[in-house]
């Protein structure tokens, strides 16, 4: 089964997940009114090995991150946990989007020189050295943070996991155009097939090295 169809699979879960019950001739469409949240999922600490540990710093730019307010909200949090990892000699590589440069990384948690970065969509395992990069540092778990939740985030978070590797996600480091499309990223990472196995939702100050 492709990455595709198993992230379609992954949302039918999700959908099934917020426990409605469809009739034969009704769509979510139709039921979107009637749909209850479940729960939110349990965040938990994470206590990581900076040796086969890395800090996934995605799409920080100042033409995406730099122009939403729920982004920058995330920023000196996230500049703590960089800080943090830099201190423990924690692998960190960066995302960049189109037409992008590293110069072009919100300054308060750029890169620093020999930090590798990565440019491609929303999945930044495709099309670039990614896996390389990690396999070479001998990486077995990743911590994702960045914009957008549904893209990068989402994206890269479930092909990590499919690789086998383990993906922590704090919460508050992620970010999207408003909070339901973070919740509904969060719900997907909590339920689907195979990622969710892999995934441990947590929250920035919640991580340790």
């Amino acid at each position: 089964m492709g990455f595709r169809s198993v992230f379609i699979v992954s949302l039918i879960a999700a959908a099934a997940a917020l426990g409605t019950s469809r009739s034969a001739d009704a769509s979510v469409i139709e039921e979107w009114a009637s749909v209850k949240l479940p729960p939110p999922p349990q965040l938990k600490p994470a206590a990581l090995d900076p040796k086969t540990t890395a800090l996934l710093m995605l799409d920080f730019m100042n033409q995406n991150c730099g122009r939403r307010e729920r982004c920058l909200a995330t920023i000196p949090a996230v500049k703590m946990l960089l800080a943090e990892a830099r201190a423990k000699n924690v692998a960190v590589v960066y995302s960049l989007i189109a037409n992008t440069s590293t110069a072009d990384v919100i300054k308060d948690v750029a890169p620093m020189a020999g930090e590798p970065s990565v440019l491609s969509g929303p999945d930044k395992f495709l099309g670039t050295e990614l896996e390389k990069i990690l396999k070479e540092k001998g990486i077995q778990t990743v911590i994702t943070v960045g914009t957008a939740s549904n893209g990068a985030v989402l994206y890269t978070a479930s092909a990590a996991a499919l690789r086998g590797l383990k993906v922590v996600v704090p919460v508050d480091g992620m970010s999207s155009q408003d909070a339901f499309t973070d919740l509904t990223t969060v719900q997907v990472l909590a339920t689907a097939p195979r990622v969710s196995a892999q995934v441990t939702l947590t929250k920035l100050d919640m991580i340790r090295f």
